[in-house]
């Protein structure tokens, strides 16, 4: 039986997506076997991201029960697997977003690695995204903001009984006007998995007629490396020795206010 985790983030706009695609590719080309799926069934962005936008049957299929989950499953980059999620607002209205669990169970002794780009937020589909894995990955970017919104996403995650294993710190620009690995992993009380840089890459990566991921784009970008890292980490392989990271404790005490707020420790 494979692993099931979704990457999950607070609040929209922290690279969560792009972070599901890339380790995805990154955990394929060692070997893994691993099933993307875009849970995100109101805003779905991982298929553009892979190229494969033109998918004619659909994780709302699935979840409409019009089609079985197997005639929804893709090949995708480097040897991934892909569940699509649609684009019709339509069918977005009618999916029972609480079927994703009995989806991911169907499928999860097939691969060793079930990936799911959730939504954003705390709403429905975001929560039966969350439950419907066993374990969850969170995915903020080193600003209060996003890292109170994801301690919030950490609790939930908890009450649903998928273990959060850790934090991805995106966009980092390594400055002391960011919130540093060691605080988040004191206030999350949770190991940070990665810390990906701001890179100009990464960003190229939507970009018009040329959507790829990084880690294929330019392996050797910043990005690419560190999400190696993150892959490597996950499947449990030797990881290569990251830089320390910088930052300060300006915002220690505002982060100890939301550790006790949203029941960290006292």
């Amino acid at each position: 039986m494979g692993r099931s985790i979704t990457i999950v983030s607070g609040k929209g706009g922290v690279g969560k997506t792009s972070i599901t695609a890339n380790l995805g590719i990154a955990l394929a080309q060692r070997g893994v076997s691993v099933c993307l799926v875009d849970a995100d069934i109101a805003m779905a962005n991982l298929s553009l991201l892979l190229g494969m936008q033109s998918s004619p049957i659909t994780l709302h299929d699935v979840l409409l029960g019009e089609a079985g989950v197997q005639d929804a499953i893709y090949d995708g980059p480097s040897g991934v697997k892909l569940i699509p999620s649609g684009l019709s607002l339509d069918n977005y209205r009618r999916v029972d977003a609480d079927r994703l669990a009995s989806v991911i169970k169907a499928i999860q002794h097939k691969f060793d690695f079930i990936l799911l780009d959730g939504p954003a937020g705390i709403e429905k589909s975001v929560l039966a995204s969350i439950a419907a894995t066993e374990e969850c990955l969170l995915v903020a970017t080193p600003d209060s903001p996003s890292i109170a919104d994801v301690l919030k996403t950490k609790i939930v995650a908890q009450r649903l009984g998928s273990k959060p294993l850790g934090v991805v710190l995106n966009m980092v620009h390594f400055d002391k006007g960011e919130i540093s690995k060691d605080e988040v992993s004191r206030m999350m009380e949770l190991p940070v998995y990665g810390t990906v840089p701001y890179d100009d890459e990464m960003r190229l990566s939507f970009q018009r007629d040329k959507a790829s991921p990084v880690i294929l784009r330019n392996p050797q970008a910043k990005s690419s490396v560190e999400i190696q890292r993150l892959a490597a980490r996950l499947a449990g392989l030797p990881v290569q020795q990251e830089e320390p990271s910088k930052g300060g404790g300006f915002f220690s005490g505002f982060m100890r206010f939301f550790s006790r707020l949203f029941g960290g420790k006292k």
